[in-house]
């Protein structure tokens, strides 16, 4: 079913068999096989053949619809995440040498020396026969924190690479994933569910979470994937109870003891897995056992599909899955062909821990503090539903730790908890880790990318 891995993705489909496994958003289904004898772009198919093409839609649908007909034609598809700075765009467009533009409305600002070519859900018949034969670079943006987004190359083949191996989903599996569909994470499940035949649900940012599980229980979903922060927002949904996934998936942030429980507890029946994986390094690993952190016998097999380091504290990956490279920007990966993910891990008995990112530490008098491991301590408390611990400012000692808590009990129990939270802190925590303040909060917020936000905090 992954052969042709290496082939343009609508012949990849083709050659697997998806029948009638269709893409379905909020207010639209198609069946991504159909796209052989139609198109979504207006039967404007030649027009960017061999071209720089900037997929720049509203609607998710409508951007996979056009990332299936232009791999294998476009030189270039530069993938346009929701939310991206309007101030961002000129640079990206520059640097990618963007010379078409594939749209589901009017753009403004786009140079009147780049075509605009309008895309949709309705399909047309396709214009000429399809040549689909050059490997297209699958431009993705990372989602930093600070300054404009990096351009990172793939192609299908790197991005596909991690989905062959295994058996293929059972008949009547239906995907769904938290994730948009233009970055690495929500690409990851775009590609599983096409090349195994499957369907996809896909989210709509004008929903809410609550109206989305309803409706991935009206689809049936099976198999659904999401950031720890889109699971814990989920989990204070009451329309959590509405679907029974058989497979639920975290990967982009470190997912902790403390909401994998509170997935097994949510979904018994289901197989409960968390992936690493990063736009740059692409997916190293999953585990399946319930448990955080990872074997540390994964670490040090040579020849392995995904061979994995650690360096100066941080992980290193090296593999088919890593990106080639940056666009027009600096070396993505070490003289032994490397990628340094910027997170750190430290090992405890036979299992590795993520505890942060080398760009996320709080300096406490001297001292570094990964706010992510206070957070996993503070998540392991039974009303805990998410947590944030930031810096604030100190004249003495330079900064302490506050921590924002979303908790699932009455306001009235408000100052047990949070006596319960400094405590356990206190025991498990050395004492330049303890958050100096806890503050009870209605909700925290999560970035387009499922994230939580951190930065001016």
């Amino acid at each position: 079913m992954f052969r042709t891995r290496q082939a343009p993705l609508l012949q990849a489909l083709s050659d697997g068999g998806s029948g009638d496994a269709s893409l379905r958003s909020a207010a639209a289904s198609v069946v991504p096989g159909s796209l052989a004898r139609l198109s979504s772009l207006g039967g404007r198919l030649d027009e960017l053949r061999d071209r720089s093409v900037l997929v720049w839609t509203g609607d998710q649908l409508a951007a996979g619809l056009a990332l299936i007909e232009l791999d294998g034609v476009a030189r270039r598809a530069v993938l346009c995440p929701p939310g991206l700075s309007a101030t961002h765009l000129p640079a990206i467009m520059a640097k990618a040498g963007v010379e078409a533009v594939v749209c589901d409305g009017l753009r403004a600002g786009v140079p009147s020396s780049v075509a605009v070519i309008p895309c949709g859900t309705g399909l047309l018949p396709l214009a000429g026969e399809r040549r689909d034969t050059r490997q297209t670079e699958w431009i993705l943006l990372t989602s930093g924190t600070t300054g404009g987004p990096k351009l990172v190359i793939h192609t299908l083949a790197s991005l596909a690479a991690p989905i062959g191996g295994g058996a293929p989903p059972a008949r009547g599996s239906v995907w769904s994933t938290f994730y948009d569909i233009r970055r690495y994470g929500g690409l990851q499940i775009f590609l599983r569910a096409l090349l195994a035949g499957t369907s996809l649900l896909l989210s709509s940012p004008e929903e809410t979470t609550g109206e989305f599980l309803i409706r991935a229980a009206e689809c049936g979903v099976t198999h659904i994937s999401g950031t720890p922060s889109h699971w814990r927002c989920a989990l204070m949904s009451p329309s959590a109870r509405r679907i029974a996934p058989r497979y639920v998936r975290l990967s982009g942030e470190i997912a902790d003891q403390g909401i994998l429980d509170a997935l097994r507890a949510a979904y018994p029946d289901a197989g409960i897995a968390h992936a690493f994986a990063s736009t740059e390094a692409g997916v190293a690993f999953e585990v399946g056992d319930g448990l955080a952190g990872f074997p540390a016998d994964l670490i040090g097999r040579g020849g392995a599909a995904v061979e994995m380091k650690i360096e100066k504290r941080t992980l290193r990956i090296r593999s088919a899955r890593t990106a080639i490279g940056y666009l027009g920007g600096p070396s993505l990966k070490d003289e032994s062909g490397f990628v340094d993910t910027g997170d750190l891990v430290e090992q405890r008995g036979e299992r590795y821990f993520f505890v942060g990112r080398t760009d996320g530490v709080i300096n406490v008098g001297g001292l570094k503090v990964h706010p992510e491991e206070v957070e996993a301590v503070i998540n392991r408390h039974p009303s805990v539903r998410m947590s944030r611990v930031k810096a604030r400012r100190n004249p003495i000692i330079g900064a302490v730790l506050v921590a924002d808590i979303v908790v699932r009990a009455a306001p009235g129990d408000g100052e047990a908890i949070k006596s319960e939270i400094l405590d356990a802190c206190q025991r498990m925590l050395p004492p330049y880790k303890v958050p100096a303040a806890v503050h009870l909060v209605p909700s925290l917020e999560v970035t387009d990318a499922g994230k939580l936000v951190r930065r001016g905090a």
